[in-house]
This record gives structure tokens, C-alpha cells and sequence, in this order.
């Protein structure tokens, strides 16, 4: 393939990619969405719109915010194709986020590049099949594990799942710009220190601490770059 028929071939892939994404996220949509609705219907059991809507939006103004963050960090990261799988298919920082960026690391692509967007797409795609089928299993074992499950002594390591997880992630990247990432880190784990209340919205702490980290890479630069003068 030369130059000129990769290029037509990764326009055609780019048109594809966004017309099946639409299309889908659509559909997805709708189908969320018109669920309760159907099921309201079909049981006689219809929600009042009027309060329907008053709890739509309170709860949709609470993480506009979120979205739109999320939305403004994660394409960049993911290209296209992937953005769409993860963002119909869901659970994206505790499985999606961290499969793509692996898969990036072991391939060695770059963000922003059509080899990423097709490696995020597949490991997102990969790590959504692998979700279904555990779910599937654990659904079928729920009932048979459950005293395990509901034991006391478990119960810390279930509650710090998440945290172990990504802590053992976030330090295999700190460790490449531990200038970079020290400040945000400290600064946020003292915020939620002092304002334990914060914990229940770290979505929305991504926008400051996302703030932090580009404000000390952008002054390391300008050190950097003075320093070359």
C-alpha cells in the first residue's frame, strides 16, 4: 500500500468509524433512555414527567461538568473508534482507560496518531468482551459464593480495590515526570485530607488537578526553555 492509498484508506476509516458511532451511541441512547419508559408503560406504572424532569436535571447538571471533562480527556487519549466503544459500553477509568493505555505502552503508538485509535479500539473492544463474559460467570456464581462474598473479613480488601489498583497503575507513570506529577498529587490528597467530603466527587476534581498538572509541566518548560537561552 503506498502513501496515497493509505491515506484514501484512513479517510474511509475515519467517515466508517464516525457514521456506525453515531449511529450506535444513538440507538444506545434511545434505549436507555425509553427503557423505564417502556416498562412503565407496559406495567401501567408511568413515572410523573413533571417530576421526572425536576430529577433529570438536578442530577444532569451535577455531572455536566464530569462529562464534559471526561469527554475533553479521554478522546484525545482513545481516538474515535475507541471513544465510542468506551463511552457506550461504560466503566472507563476503573477497566477502559487503563486496557487502552497499556496496550498503547506494549505496542509503542502515540496518542493522536490512526495506530493508536486502532489499538484503543481493539483493547477497548477486548476488554468489554472479557467484562460480559466475567460478569457473566460471576452473575451465575453470585448465589453459590455469596457467604463468601458477605464475609466480614473481606470486606476492607473489596473496599480498597480500586485505590490498590490504580495506585500500582499511577506509579509506572509518575516514575517518568515525578516533578510533574508530585505537586497534584500532594496538593489533591491534602484537599480531600482537609474536606473529606470531596471523596464522593473525584470526577469533578479531575478539572483542578488536571489544571495543576498542565500549570507545573507548562512552568518546567518555561524554566527549561529560559535556561537554553
Amino acid at each position: 500500500m503506498n502513501e496515497n492509498e493509505r491515506k484514501v484508506w484512513l479517510e474511509t476509516f475515519d467517515e466508517r468509524t464516525h457514521l456506525y458511532g453515531r449511529i450506535i451511541c444513538a440507538v444506545a441512547l434511545v434505549m436507555l433512555i425509553g427503557a423505564p419508559f417502556v416498562m412503565g408503560a407496559y406495567l401501567g406504572a408511568m413515572p410523573n414527567i413533571a417530576a421526572f424532569g425536576k430529577g433529570f436535571l438536578a442530577i444532569g447538571l451535577v455531572w455536566l461538568v464530569s462529562c464534559i471533562a471526561e469527554y475533553l480527556i479521554y478522546v484525545p487519549m482513545l481516538g474515535a473508534g475507541g471513544s465510542y466503544l468506551a463511552f457506550i459500553t461504560g466503566n472507563l477509568i476503573n477497566m477502559k482507560i487503563p486496557c487502552a493505555i497499556n496496550a498503547r505502552d506494549i505496542v509503542g503508538t502515540k496518542a493522536g496518531t490512526h495506530e493508536n485509535e486502532i489499538i484503543s479500539t481493539l483493547s477497548i473492544a477486548t476488554s468489554s468482551l472479557v467484562t460480559i463474559l466475567v460478569l457473566a460467570v460471576g452473575v451465575a456464581a453470585m448465589i453459590p459464593l455469596q457467604p463468601v462474598l458477605q464475609d466480614p473479613a473481606l470486606q476492607p480488601a473489596f473496599e480498597n480495590v480500586v485505590p490498590a489498583l490504580f495506585g500500582a497503575m499511577a506509579y509506572k507513570y509518575y516514575r517518568k515526570n515525578m516533578n510533574v506529577a508530585v505537586w497534584p498529587l500532594v496538593i489533591m490528597s491534602l484537599l480531600f485530607i482537609v474536606v473529606p467530603s470531596l471523596v464522593g466527587s473525584t470526577s469533578f476534581m479531575i478539572l483542578p488537578s488536571g489544571a495543576i498538572a498542565i500549570g507545573i509541566a507548562f512552568l518546567f518548560f518555561k524554566k527549561k526553555r529560559m535556561g537554553r537561552m
